[in-house]
């Protein structure tokens, strides 16, 4: 994509200025103001990705953009709050010009739309590359409702939102795995990879119902071990219960040992949470009333660390724990 030189003011201007809420007054002043309504607490979460890290220099920018905005969102949900604003910081070398910024933008106004959020401000500098994007945002949830890692205990159930792996398998075939795939499960597990589907209706929805939660980004087998040392428990996970899509399935079917690494794989950016027993029925009419999937996949003990078992029972050895940052 040709670079066309555009001064920092001038691309706030004509790109981002347009999709900045009251809250963020034209993007013309050195900061924002937010209202924060009685009864409420403000929740906030930043995270960046990096151009060949987190995506592929070759990924269409609108849709890097939604993927940036969507894992903030999604750790919103995790934490049952709904998503209010957001703060942007872009890196960016200057082979990406206009035309590149001009698509980010635009996905940038698409998730807007749909999750009814708004630009507040941030900031615009360049580096010699690679691309790095940092979003912070802003949600609210009524104030002592809010789901933390810190609540599971003995006797939980865990259960998972949606299909477990899919991001992971998207990568490999962007990576050119898996090439006697048909094509529209290749498409479809590119898709769960480069936009994922944030679950921020169900995150507010299981207040009152969750004890703990966190969203799947290290992998399922690395993040709840973080509900467990923050909790101070353990849990056993059910390797068979865990839900595949009809694409990962076709994977998983020539290859039975793939599945232990999908339990371990990360970018899901599904909901994974620990509740009572006794709220089995409530997260069944939950899962109907949203038509999503919510899978019970094994049970929070005492003790501590993360054990993955076999259809017989037999504790299962993990060839990765997850995604690591350092």
């Amino acid at each position: 994509m040709e670079a066309e030189p555009l001064g920092e003011f001038e691309r706030i201007r004509r790109f981002f200025a347009p999709l900045a809420g009251p809250g963020g007054l034209g993007l013309l002043d050195d900061a924002a103001i937010l209202d924060c309504r009685a009864g409420r607490r403000l929740v906030v979460t930043a995270d960046a990705i990096v151009e060949g890290v987190h995506y592929l220099p070759d990924d269409p920018p609108d849709l890097v953009a939604r993927k940036l905005l969507r894992v903030n969102l999604s750790d919103l949900a995790a934490m049952g709050a709904r998503p209010l604003h957001y703060l942007l910081t872009t890196a960016l070398p200057a082979e990406l010009g206009a035309g590149w910024v001009a698509r980010f933008a635009s996905g940038l106004a698409e998730d807007q739309r749909r999750f009814g959020i708004d630009l507040l401000g941030g900031d615009s500098v360049a580096t010699p590359g690679p691309a790095v994007l940092s979003l912070t945002a802003i949600g609210e949830v009524a104030a002592g409702t809010e789901i933390r890692r810190n609540g599971a205990r003995a006797g939980d159930l865990v259960w998972v939102s949606g299909t477990i792996g899919d991001a992971f398998l998207g990568l490999e075939v962007l990576r050119g795995a898996h090439p006697e795939l048909a094509p529209e499960y290749r498409a479809e597990l590119i898709s769960r990879f480069q936009i994922p589907d944030p679950r921020v209706e169900l995150g507010a929805r299981l207040s009152g119902i969750a004890r703990a939660m966190i969203d799947i980004s290290d992998g399922l087998i690395a993040d709840l071990g973080h509900v467990c040392e923050t909790s101070q428990v353990a849990a056993v996970v059910e390797l068979e219960s865990l839900p595949l899509s009809p694409a990962a399935g076709a994977i998983v079917d020539g290859a039975p040992g793939l599945r232990t690494r999908l339990a371990a794989g990360g970018d899901d950016y599904e909901l994974l949470f620990t509740a009572p027993a006794g709220s089995t029925k409530a997260i069944d009419d939950l899962s109907s009333v949203l038509g999503l999937p919510i899978t019970r996949i094994g049970r929070i003990e005492l003790g501590e660390g993360v054990r993955l078992i076999d259809a017989e029972g037999r504790t299962m050895q993990i060839p990765e724990s997850g995604y690591r940052h350092f």
